[in-house]
Parts: structure tokens; sequence; C-alpha cells
């Protein structure tokens, strides 16, 4: 399975935010959305899950054979950088409730402890409003219903920036448990974190996406080039 962008433009009022998007990811892989704050990730994003619709352009699945078909509701998970999550609730009614008004579609539901346990959320915890949660335990209950939901198309918008080591570290692990039979796409303007979590890295720059040579990645004078990208559109 491949998930193919094809010329996708955006623009708000005169500013081109999305200039000519075209690629193709892979399944199985994790890939770096790299680019400075402000250079359109969450703008991408946001037209991928349809929350905005673009000028030009399109994307579909494609399977191995070439066949193309749309993407659909059930296809995409995607977690904010600012976990949203109904605070009103306890951390197990709230995976209760998601589990089951999406019976018919969750294809392999487990017990309710099986997904804390998976994420790291203490058993006193489990009880809890949401309210009372940290912002890295609100940040696992967004990501744990996208997993459990197995969309074919996750996309992770700067998830990890605000934890601290210990749960963005969890996080990673879990990451990467996870892309196997998916694409996912991780974005983030921290260039260390795109190379330690990430199979490929994307450049977001100048409104394009542009891939990164993952052979050059260890060169000093590589990064160099890839910092002084985003500098110069930081200064555009």
């Amino acid at each position: 399975m491949k998930f193919v962008i094809s010329h996708l433009a955006k623009r708000f009022d005169q500013k081109e935010v999305l200039r000519d998007i075209d690629f193709t990811f892979e399944e199985g892989k994790i890939y770096g959305l790299l680019g400075r704050n402000g250079a359109g990730k969450t703008t991408l994003f946001n037209c991928l899950n349809r929350d905005l619709k673009p000028e030009n352009g399109g994307f579909f699945f494609m399977d191995e054979n070439g066949a193309q078909r749309e993407t659909e509701t059930s296809d995409i998970g995607y977690v904010l950088s600012t976990p949203t999550v109904p605070e009103f609730l306890t951390g197990r009614e709230f995976l209760k409730f998601f589990l089951d008004i999406n019976a018919e579609s969750i294809p392999h539901p487990q017990p309710l402890d099986a997904y804390f346990d998976y994420i790291s959320i203490a058993p006193e915890d489990r009880d809890k409003l949401l309210r009372d949660y940290s912002h890295g335990m609100k940040n696992k209950m967004q990501m744990i219903v996208n997993i459990i939901a197995e969309p074919n198309l996750l996309l992770l918008d700067e998830p990890l920036t605000s934890l601290d080591v210990v749960v963005a570290e969890e996080m990673k692990q879990l990451l990467r448990s996870q892309k196997t039979g998916k694409i996912t796409i991780f974005s983030t303007h921290i260039l260390d974190l795109a190379l330690d979590l990430c199979d490929e890295i994307v450049l977001l720059n100048h409104g394009i996406l542009e891939p990164v040579d993952s052979a050059n990645l260890d060169s000093h004078a590589f990064r160099e080039k890839i910092i002084a990208a985003l500098r110069e559109e930081d200064h555009a």
C-alpha cells in the first residue's frame, strides 16, 4: 500500500502555504515531516484529514497492483500537538466510550486494562478524571485511541515536543512497535528527534515537500544544509 499526494496546493488569502506537494509514502515506515514552525505542516495535515479544502491537487491510496482509491474517514488517525480529550470522563470511561461507539469498525478489540498497560498508565490513574491527567498522560490517551482504530495513515502533529524525556521515549517505542501495516507521518521542527525516530525524512520548505537522502544524514555538513534551508525560509 502507498499513499500518494498529487500536486496539492493551499493558500490563505495571498499567502501560498502549500505550493505543489507531490510525494508518495510507503507502508511500514515512519516519515519525519521536518519544517520550521509555520512552514505549513499542520496545514498539510488538515488538508489530508479533510478539515481544509485545498485549492488544487488531491491524494489517494494505491495498492500493489496500482489500483487507486479515495481516502475514507476510517483510514486516517490524527494526533494533535495539544491533546484533545473529554476531561469530564475518567480514563476508563473514555476508552470504553470509544470502544463502544466504534465497536463495528475496531479490528482487534482488547480488554480496557490491556490498553492502559500498553501505554503505561498506572492502575491508580485509570479511574481518575482526564482533567486531572498530565499533558503527557492526555497525549498517551489520544495516541491509544488512534492505535486502537488501526488507521492506514497516522498523522502525528508534533506530539512529543512538550513531553518529558521518559514519556517521549515511551511514545517513540510505541510508534516504532506500531508502524507495520500503516503509513506514519510525524511532523516536527526538531531535526534530532526526526533522525532518532523516523525511517525517512521529508523537508517542507517554501511550500514544497522534498525528500532527504538518508545516506547523508550523519554528515555534519548535510545537517547544516538542512538547518540553513529552514533558516532561509524563516527569513523569506
